[in-house]
């Protein structure tokens, strides 16, 4: 019987086993944990979004900033709809969230695990835990994969081990070109008075750029002890993951905190002291914006304590300057909570994404994130694993 060996025992490689239901090899995965999808265990804060509402191959590719291309024949094989279909033949019930995000009923992630393990051992693969391996060869038709625990030979071979710095050197000396790996969906630090004592304040439409990568987002920001996060602030750390390394992660960034034009707040302001002259500037609540904020911006620009009929024209431009278009300086970056990202990896040109094979060695494929692919948050990054595993399956299918 022929032996096919996975490296990684992660999201793909577990869902690639589950999948080998029809197939007449004989299956090992290698893992160099003692514990397998650990990483799937702690995503989505221990809840698992394990895919995102996105039905259309062409739609969905463009949440991946590197991959959009080469998704699309992979998507149209096996998309997020196929993964709900998928855990629900598994008596794993799936719901989909008001953000389109994909979660398992139970809002854990060991429902998830526990389907995966299941499905494995059912399959009759056979799993060897912390092991870690440290070379691997080819000879004629033969892989040769050595670990720390035993040597291995197998007719084909399939790479799912992540963003592991050691698996991508082994990788190369194999002959395939690894694209330097750099962090994506990181947060951004920053100190500036403005946002200083306000962690937990959130703009929920907010418009976000940095003018120097001519890169712009739009959507939910929030105030941290160190910085600025949420969606629109990770989005813009995944799509100019490579060109911010470039800069050193020191940068300028503009936002816009409601997604209002300069003129539109500044005439609201105009509005409000005609209406209400003996009111003062610190009670005013406009655009949903923050007491807390509000009164950190009047302090940055110096007048927290005067009444509208007081206020001039350079202070109502200046308040509403701030509003439509601060800018803070980025000096430094913060991983995203326990999730961790890379862009970087197996250059996307050697392999062939009908089958997720190496184009330059015969029986040797990739799945997952130890390819130069990577998504913006909202279970993309999943979906991606799951798509690649499962054509990687097809390909060990009993053949008739």
């Amino acid at each position: 019987m022929k032996q096919l060996i996975i490296i990684g025992g992660g999201a793909a490689g577990f869902f690639l086993a589950s999948n080998l239901k029809y197939c007449n090899w004989n299956v090992l995965i290698i893992e160099q944990a003692k514990k397998p999808l650990q990483k799937l265990k702690i995503s989505g804060g221990g809840r698992c979004n394990l895919s995102n509402a996105c039905f259309v191959p062409k739609e969905l590719t463009k949440f991946y900033p590197r991959g959009t291309k080469e998704l699309l024949s992979v998507f149209h094989q096996f998309q997020p709809l196929d993964t709900i279909e998928w855990f629900k033949n598994k008596n794993t019930n799936i719901k989909i969230e008001s953000d389109n995000r994909i979660f398992p009923e139970t809002n854990s992630s060991q429902t998830i695990i526990e389907t995966l393990l299941n499905e494995t051992s059912s399959n009759q693969i056979n799993i060897s835990y912390d092991t870690q391996v440290t070379q691997i060869t080819k000879n004629e038709n033969k892989f040769n994969i050595q670990t720390n625990q035993n040597s291995y030979c197998a007719d084909s071979v399939v790479i799912c081990t992540g963003s592991s710095q050691k698996m991508w050197k082994i990788i190369e000396k194999l002959g395939h070109k690894i694209i330097p790996p750099v962090p994506s969906l990181f947060t951004f630090n920053c100190k500036n008075s403005l946002i200083q004592n306000l962690q937990g304040i959130s703009f929920l439409n907010a418009e976000v750029s940095i003018p120097q990568l001519k890169i712009k987002e739009t959507g939910p920001i929030l105030i941290t002890h160190w910085g600025l996060s949420g969606p629109a602030i990770l989005r813009l750390s995944a799509w100019g993951a490579r060109e911010i390394a470039n800069l050193n992660y020191t940068f300028s960034i503009n936002i816009n905190w409601i997604s209002e034009k300069f003129d539109t707040v500044k005439e609201s302001l105009y509005k409000i002291k005609q209406v209400h002259p003996k009111k003062n500037i610190s009670t005013l609540k406009i655009y949903n914006i923050t007491q807390r904020f509000w009164l950190n911006l009047l302090d940055h620009v110096g007048i927290s304590n005067k009444l509208l009929a007081d206020l001039g024209k350079k202070d109502i431009n200046r308040i509403a300057e701030i509003i439509t278009h601060t800018q803070l300086l980025i000096d430094g970056k913060s991983t995203y909570k326990e999730e961790f990202v890379t862009a970087g990896g197996v250059d996307l040109k050697e392999i062939d994404f009908r089958t997720m094979q190496s184009k330059l060695i015969s029986g040797l494929y990739f799945a997952g994130e130890v390819l130069n692919i990577d998504a913006i948050t909202g279970g993309f990054n999943f979906q991606a694993c799951w798509s690649e595993a499962f054509i990687i399956s097809q390909q060990f299918k009993y053949k008739e």
